[in-house]
Order: structure tokens, then C-alpha cells, then sequence
């Protein structure tokens, strides 16, 4: 991409993994990685891409049980930033004619929604079609332990969706917002039906090819992460029992939604691709970019299409920037990968754990990810990152 160009003809390279220059005290970036390791972060890695060049960090431990460090060039789960992709193979669909927007799932899934109310495509992009977020109770975990003796449960495609949509939708479509992984799932779903191919075939066709991220897959029920960054810990169970490794997982019930394996150079790559216009026409990346608030987070968090837009003010002050991206949130790992307005400075920090995390730690990481853009100020700067968050979940 543009911005990585520059970036190897001119950066000036940091040591790898330090996060430090060699004439320089601390990056403040990696000072808020230390932080947030400080507070309960087991491990962590950071990599930017700005007009400076890449830098890198890391802090804490990647595998508890032989003490090696974060790899900062490795791979991890990205949860919900999977959404980004799935909507942009959906945008790619409306721009070769496909699909419209507009238009009611049904007309391409038919049967699929058991609702008589229609839904859109845009709706189930934005999260406004009503859809319930997740698998009915009776279908997913209930209990901390449930996360580690179900870790090898299949859900195919469809029945993922069914076994959500037993509830009934939360609002009418189109009258209000609510984060819907399963609305993802059938975005997902009909990739496969309009392409007639299985979606990471379209993935790898679409984007990653193009784009060389070689480190970015759907595993379906591949339940491994290959060379990990870091391996994905929870605290399941109480003291003095310790971390549960839950990098082993089977995440089939995620599909569309937050199934996708990736790095962080590769998320970076993928964003400044995605909103420098690389990857759709300008109006479609427009429209891509057309939010709705994020319920309860007083402006600052809005919503377009598979993609989320975040006023660093309440972190960083007035004239703090714009920035655009996902977060994601999986048994084992936090990711955050984000863009400015130019597509000209990114980075994406991944960390563990994500569900038992200490709210202090889990503030601290999305502090990590706001240094790259701002010096995070502003008094309660902290537990406005901790309701960011939060909101994520």
C-alpha cells in the first residue's frame, strides 16, 4: 500500500519486539503496553504503520508455561474485526451488481430468517435489522467452564444462524441498534450463495490475495492458531487454579462474525487498503463510512458498515483525531486495529486474555492503541477506555 511503501523505502527501522529507538527514551506506545501488562495483561503486541516507518511492541509473556515472549510478527485470533472483512466481500458483491443494499435478505436467502418482518442488507451490515446477537442460551456457554470443556463444538453455517434466530427479534427492522453476530453469520452466508463458493475461497480471491496477507484465514473448525503471537489465556477457573489455555479452540459458531485468523501487519495492510479506496469504489466506501451512533456512548463510538468510527476526545481532548476500524473480542484474545481519516497512520494491538481480563488492564490496552493517534490527557481518560471497552463485548 501507499503508506507501507514510503515506509521501507525511508523508515527509520526500531529493534523489532523493543519498542524503543536506539537514541531514544521509551516510546510512550510501549510504555502503555507495560501499563497494561502491569495490571493484569498476561501478553501483548502493538504494530503501527505511520510516515515515520513500522514500529513494533511487545510487553509480558506469550506462553506462560515456557516464558517466551509476544512474537510481534505472529498470528491470533481477531474476533469481531472479522466483521470488517465479510462486510467489505458484501460491498464488492453491491458493486459488481450482485446485490443491492436495500433489497431484503430474503430475496437471496430465502427461508434462511424465520422473522415475517424484512430485513436489508444494509441492515444487517449496520446492526439495525433487530437480529438477536448471539446463539440462544441453550446452544452456547452458560458457565466459565463451559468455555473450556465445549471448546471442540461444531456449528455449521446455517445452523448457527437457526439456533439464534429461535428468539425473537429485539425491534422491529430499522428502528434501532443492536450488535448482532448473528446477522454477521448470514452476511457471510450469502457471500457463499451469491458466489457459489465457500467464503474464505472469496476471501482469498477478493482480499488477501490481492493484498498479500499471508497470514490471514478462516479456519472453520480448524481449531489451531499456527505460530502464535501470543496464546490465548482465561482465568475460568477460581484461585489458586491458574490460567486456562484456550488457544485451541473451535470457533465454527462465529462464521462471518469473528472466526477470522490473522497478524497485526496484515490487519494494518488490510485497513489502509480498505480506506485509502483500494478496495471499493469511492461511493460505496462512502457509504461504508455513513454511521449510527453506538447506543450509550454519548457520541463518541458510531457505526457504519462493518465498520466503527471512535472520537479519541474522550481520551485525548478537543482536536484529538478521528479514527476508523474494529475491535474484536474471542475467548483468549482482544484486538484492536485502527485507522486514521487518512488512512495514512494505523495500528493494531492484540492481547490476552479478553473475557477475564481486569477492567484496569482492559482500559489500558485500548489507552495503547489511542497513543499511536493522541496523548491520552484528558482526566477520566481511563474509564472512558474501560466503557469503550466494555462496549465492545
Amino acid at each position: 500500500m501507499r503508506r507501507l511503501v514510503v515506509s521501507a523505502v525511508c523508515a527509520v527501522l526500531l529493534a523489532a519486539g523493543t519498542g524503543t529507538a536506539a537514541a531514544a527514551g521509551p516510546d510512550p506506545r510501549q510504555t502503555a503496553l507495560d501499563a497494561a501488562v502491569q495490571a493484569g495483561t498476561v501478553g501483548m503486541i502493538a504494530v503501527a504503520a505511520d510516515p515515520a516507518g513500522r514500529w513494533r511492541g511487545r510487553a509480558g509473556v506469550g506462553d506462560v508455561a515456557t516464558g517466551a515472549k509476544p512474537d510481534t510478527g505472529g498470528r491470533f485470533r481477531i474476533g469481531s474485526v472479522s466483521k470488517t472483512f465479510t462486510a467489505t466481500l458484501v460491498l464488492k458483491l453491491a458493486a459488481k451488481g450482485r446485490l443491492g443494499l436495500d433489497e431484503p435478505v430474503a430475496k437471496y436467502l430465502p427461508g434462511l430468517l424465520p422473522y415475517p418482518e424484512p430485513i436489508t442488507v444494509r441492515q444487517l451490515l449496520q446492526h439495525t435489522g433487530g437480529v438477536p446477537r448471539d446463539l440462544a442460551p441453550q446452544y452456547t456457554w452458560t458457565t466459565p467452564e463451559e468455555l473450556d470443556t465445549e471448546r471442540f463444538v461444531h456449528f455449521g453455517e446455517v445452523e448457527a444462524i437457526h439456533d439464534s434466530t429461535v428468539q425473537p427479534l429485539l425491534f422491529p427492522p430499522g428502528t434501532s441498534w443492536s450488535y448482532s453476530n448473528t446477522g454477521y453469520n448470514v452476511l457471510a452466508l450469502l457471500v457463499e450463495k451469491l458466489t457459489g463458493r465457500r467464503f474464505e475461497q472469496v476471501l482469498a480471491d477478493w482480499i488477501t490475495g490481492p493484498l498479500h496477507l499471508a497470514d490471514t484465514f478462516l479456519p472453520r473448525d480448524f481449531p489451531l492458531v499456527p505460530r502464535p503471537a501470543i496464546r490465548g489465556y482465561e482465568q475460568l477457573y477460581p484461585a489458586p487454579q491458574g490460567l486456562t489455555d484456550v488457544t485451541v479452540y473451535n470457533l465454527s459458531r462465529y462464521f462471518g462474525a469473528g472466526n477470522i485468523i490473522s497478524s497485526a501487519a496484515d490487519l494494518n495492510r488490510f485497513f489502509d487498503a480498505l480506506l485509502g479506496g483500494d478496495l471499493l469504489p469511492a461511493g460505496l466506501l462512502a457509504q461504508m463510512k455513513t454511521t449510527v451512533p453506538w447506543p450509550g456512548e454519548g457520541g463518541l463510538v458510531d457505526y457504519g458498515l462493518g465498520l466503527m468510527h471512535i472520537s479519541l476526545t474522550g481520551i485525548c481532548g478537543p482536536g484529538a483525531p478521528d479514527i476508523w476500524g474494529h475491535a474484536g473480542d474471542v475467548p483468549g484474545y482482544s484486538t484492536w486495529s485502527m485507522t486514521d481519516e487518512t488512512a495514512t497512520r494505523g495500528i493494531t494491538v492484540a492481547s490476552s486474555p479478553d473475557l477475564t481480563v481486569p477492567p484496569a488492564a482492559a482500559a489500558r490496552r485500548v489507552l495503547a492503541m489511542a497513543t499511536e493517534f493522541c496523548t491520552p490527557s484528558v482526566p477520566g481518560a481511563e474509564a472512558h477506555a474501560a466503557r469503550l471497552q466494555a462496549a465492545m463485548r
